[in-house]
C-alpha cells in the first residue's frame, strides 16, 4: 500500500441547517475519524452548541467549525435550525442559509492555502449547491450526502432538463401520495424560484451536476434494488453510507446531557410492563397544526394503551395543545413530556413496544434499530414515501388520512395504534420489524459501507 493509500483524509462535511441531518452527518463524522481521518464539520453557531458532545478519543480529529447565520429581516431571533423556523418563514432561512456562501468560501480560502489543511473531500448536504460550487472552484472533490432512502431518491427518475421536466418528476414521485401529500410536495420543491432563491429541487439537481459521487444513508442490504436503479438514473457513482444509526447510549436531547427529567422518564418506564408502551414522537423540524395535535391526544386517549409522548408544540403556538383534563384522564397509563427527551435511550427500553412516528428517515431507523413495530403518521417532506416503504415492509401501519387536507380522526389514531398493539395483526408487524432489526442493528454491515465510501473517496479523487 503506496503512502496515498494508507494518508489519512481531511474530509469537510456541510449538513443542512436541520437536527435530521445534523446528527447523521456528526456520526458520519465521528465514523471516519475513528478510523484515523480528520474531519472540519461546518454549522452554526448555535446548531453546533446543539449536539451532542464528540466522543472525547476523536475530539482532536474532528473540528467543529461555526459560521455565524446572517441575520434576515423576519426570521426570528437565533432561528438557525429549521425546528427553530415557522413553517411561513422557511424562506427566509434559506435565505439566511445563502449568506453563509461567502464565510464557507472564505473557509475553503484558508484551508486550501496549505497543503498540510487542504480538504480532499467535501462533502455537501443535497441542497448545498454552493457548497459543491465552493468546492469545485477550489479544486476540491464533492460528494453530495443525501439523508433519506435510495429509494425516494430514486422516485422521481432522471434529472430533468427544464422546468416543465421538474414538474413532471416532482408529479411522478407522487404517483402513489394522497391529493394532500402530492400538493405539499409541489409546493415544497416547486421548479419556481423565489424571494429565498432556487427552488429545493432546482438546489438538489444543481447539487448533485456538480458532485463526483451520490452518497445515501442506506445499505443494499436494507435496499437490494434501490441502488444500481439510482446510479443508472443519475449517471453517477451511488455509494451506501450504511444507516448511520446514533450510538444507543447518545443522549438524543441536543445539547442537553442526563439529568432529572431524562432520571424521571426512565424510572415512569421502568415501572411498565415489557413491549406495552408506544412511544410517540413527531420530530422536531415540521410539527402537526394544533388542533390535530388535540385529535392526536383524543386518539391516544380512545386507544388505552400506555403511551409516552414527546410533545413539540408548533413554533409560535402558546396556548395548550393538550385536551381539558387529558393529563388527569390518562395519568395513569400515559406520560407526556414537552420537551426534548432522550429518544435513543426510550426506544432501547424493554417497556417499549411500538413507535408512533412521523417517518422522518432518521427515526425509521432509530425505531426499527430496535425491532419496534410503527404506527406512522407522516406530515411533509420524505416522510410519506418512507411511510409507504415501511408499509410494504410490512412494519407497521400508516395512520387514515383525509385524502384532500390530512386530516384524522381520533378514531382513526386509536385503530391504527390498537391493530399495533393490541390486535392479532400486531404479531406480524412485530415479526417484519425484528428482522429489519437484524439490517438496521448491523454494526458489520455499516462499517463495511463506512470503509467502502472511504476506499471511494481515495480512488475517485
Amino acid at each position: 500500500m503506496d503512502a496515498a493509500e494508507s494518508s489519512p483524509l481531511h474530509v469537510v462535511i456541510f449538513p443542512w441547517l436541520a437536527m435530521g441531518h445534523l446528527l447523521p452527518c456528526l456520526e458520519l463524522a465521528e465514523q471516519l475519524a475513528a478510523r484515523g481521518h480528520r474531519v472540519s464539520f461546518v454549522s452554526t453557531p448555535r446548531n453546533l452548541a446543539r449536539l451532542p458532545p464528540v466522543h472525547p478519543a476523536l475530539t482532536p480529529l474532528v473540528d467543529l467549525v461555526a459560521l455565524p447565520l446572517p441575520r434576515v429581516a423576519g426570521l426570528p431571533e437565533g432561528a438557525e435550525s429549521t425546528g427553530d423556523v415557522p413553517s411561513d418563514k422557511f424562506d427566509l432561512h434559506r435565505k439566511a442559509f445563502d449568506g453563509l456562501a461567502a464565510p464557507f468560501a472564505a473557509f475553503l480560502d484558508a484551508a486550501c492555502a496549505d497543503d498540510r489543511t487542504k480538504p480532499d473531500w467535501v462533502v455537501a448536504d443535497f441542497v448545498h449547491d454552493w457548497v459543491a460550487a465552493a468546492a469545485q472552484d477550489h479544486q476540491v472533490p464533492c460528494a453530495m450526502f443525501l439523508p433519506c432512502a435510495a429509494g425516494i431518491a430514486a422516485l422521481s427518475g432522471t434529472p430533468p432538463e427544464s422546468r416543465e421536466e421538474e414538474r413532471q418528476a416532482v408529479a411522478k414521485s407522487m404517483v402513489a401520495a394522497p391529493t394532500f401529500e402530492a400538493e405539499l410536495a409541489a409546493e415544497e420543491f416547486a421548479p419556481e424560484d423565489d424571494a429565498s432563491g432556487p427552488s429545493v429541487m432546482r438546489r438538489y439537481f444543481m447539487t448533485l451536476k456538480m458532485s463526483r459521487l451520490f452518497a445515501v444513508r442506506s445499505c443494499p442490504e436494507l435496499e437490494p434494488d434501490a441502488f444500481p436503479l439510482l446510479t443508472g438514473l443519475y449517471g453517477k457513482l451511488v455509494v451506501p453510507l450504511g444507516l448511520l444509526p446514533p450510538p444507543a447510549d447518545r443522549a438524543c436531547a441536543p445539547g442537553a446531557g442526563k439529568n432529572a427529567e431524562d432520571d424521571a422518564i426512565m424510572r415512569w418506564l421502568d415501572a411498565q410492563p415489557a413491549k406495552s408502551v408506544v412511544y410517540v414522537a413527531l420530530g422536531s423540524e415540521a410539527p402537526l397544526r394544533a388542533e390535530l395535535l388535540r385529535e392526536l391526544a383524543h386518539g391516544l386517549e380512545l386507544a388505552g394503551t400506555r403511551f409516552l409522548w414527546a410533545l413539540r408544540k408548533p413554533v409560535g403556538v402558546q396556548d395548550s395543545i393538550l385536551p381539558d383534563g387529558f393529563t388527569e384522564r390518562t395519568g395513569d397509563h400515559g406520560l407526556v413530556a414537552a420537551r426534548w427527551v432522550p429518544q435513543m435511550s426510550i426506544l432501547a427500553h424493554g417497556a417499549v413496544g411500538a413507535f408512533l412516528t412521523h417517518c422522518g428517515w432518521g427515526s425509521v431507523v432509530e425505531g426499527l434499530q430496535f425491532g419496534h413495530p410503527l404506527i406512522m403518521l407522516p406530515i411533509a417532506g420524505d416522510q410519506g414515501p418512507n411511510a409507504r416503504l415501511m408499509e410494504d415492509r410490512k412494519v407497521g401501519v400508516l395512520v387514515p388520512r383525509n385524502d384532500k387536507d390530512g386530516s384524522f380522526s381520533r378514531d382513526d389514531v386509536a385503530g391504527a395504534v390498537r391493530s399495533v398493539v393490541v390486535e392479532e395483526d400486531g404479531r406480524v408487524f412485530a415479526a417484519s420489524a425484528k428482522k429489519l432489526q437484524g439490517i438496521l442493528a448491523s454494526r458489520e454491515c455499516h462499517d463495511r459501507c463506512i470503509d467502502g465510501f472511504i476506499q471511494h473517496l481515495r480512488t475517485c479523487k
